[in-house]
């Protein structure tokens, strides 16, 4: 937290100082900069503040636990990330799945593995969301990108809290995204695991899928979708190479 506070109140001090009486103003473009600044700056302290009460409430147990549309909590999550970055393309397809559980919880976990995925992809480039059922007690959620992928060292450390590597420490974020997710999975008795996207490729993308307990249930059509899917185009490239676990101890994969 003290990073995002120090340059926060830098750049405040700089705009404040160029309004003083009598003091140079700065250039004009110099300004819209340090208050793009400020917005940013102020935007990731809300992010970890965010991020740091979704883990609390975690490790406290005070959550809710009610019947939660995972197809609407992917919907929700894809209007936040596209707000954001509104030059990445999501490719989605996604069922009617029924998870009971935290709603808040499930919808921040979704949230931070799409802003993750758009945050490592290039501008113009695809993300991947596909919720599918596996069995009848299970569906799993995998998101995928096409950035620089996640050395194999690294898969186990990401999802440990306030973990950064040493590629993430230039981009905006606060390391606890991917423990949210861990933490949410793992209290809903999921499994999680990265894999590659395209195996091989340059860049070999990341691929984050996570197994959910709950049952299947209809969702509203859209016209030209597939029965009991709804979907836009999705490229399902699922390697198997590289391949790391996180499991509740109370569930396994069968």
């Amino acid at each position: 937290m003290r990073t995002p506070l120090t340059s926060l109140r830098t750049n405040v001090e700089l705009l404040m100082a160029s309004m003083a009486p009598g003091a140079p103003r700065l250039p004009k473009q110099e300004m819209v900069d340090l208050r793009a600044d400020v917005l940013a700056q102020i935007e990731e302290l809300s992010t970890l503040v965010g991020d740091l009460v979704d883990l609390s409430r975690g490790d406290a147990g005070e959550v809710v636990h009610e019947p939660v549309d995972m197809a609407d909590v992917v919907d929700r999550s894809l209007e936040r990330v596209r707000r954001r970055r509104n030059d990445i393309h999501f490719d989605v397809e996604v069922i009617g799945w029924q998870v009971y559980g935290d709603t808040a919880g499930l919808s921040r976990m979704a949230l931070n593995l799409m802003d993750n995925a758009a945050k490592w992809s290039p501008p113009g480039g695809h993300v991947g969301v596909r919720l599918s059922q596996l069995d009848a007690s299970h569906a799993e959620l995998v998101v995928s990108d096409r950035g620089p992928g996640i050395p194999v060292q690294e898969r186990r450390l990401v999802f440990e809290r306030f973990y950064r590597s040493a590629s993430a420490r230039a981009l905006p974020g606060s390391g606890l995204g991917l423990a949210i997710v861990k933490q949410v999975v793992l209290n809903h008795g999921g499994l999680l695991r990265i894999e590659d996207t395209d195996p091989g490729g340059q860049p070999p993308g990341t691929s984050i899928y996570v197994l959910l307990p709950g049952r299947r249930m209809p969702i509203p059509q859209l016209p030209g979708a597939t029965a009991g899917a709804r979907s836009t185009d999705i490229e399902n490239s699922r390697g198997s190479a590289n391949v790391i676990s996180v499991e509740s101890q109370s569930t396994r994969a069968t």
